[in-house]
């Protein structure tokens, strides 16, 4: 597979749109009436997050390269 600027530019637009996706459904656990019963929800969702922050990071510098 050919990583390709136009690929990355995807790549970034699609983790986005699931981070802002992620970022809802976390609010939405976290106001329920009892947040503590969805804590590994939270917390996974938190972690998928954090790692798409990284992706996105990593994304931004290989297309700085071009």
């Amino acid at each position: 597979m050919e990583i390709t600027q136009e690929r990355l530019l995807e790549a970034k637009r699609q983790i986005t749109s699931i981070q802002h996706k992620l970022g809802e459904t976390r609010k939405t656990l976290e106001a329920k009436e009892e947040p503590r019963r969805y804590r590994s929800q939270i917390t996974l969702i938190k972690r998928r997050l954090d790692a798409f922050e990284l992706a996105l990071q990593l994304i931004d510098r290989e297309l700085n390269r071009w």
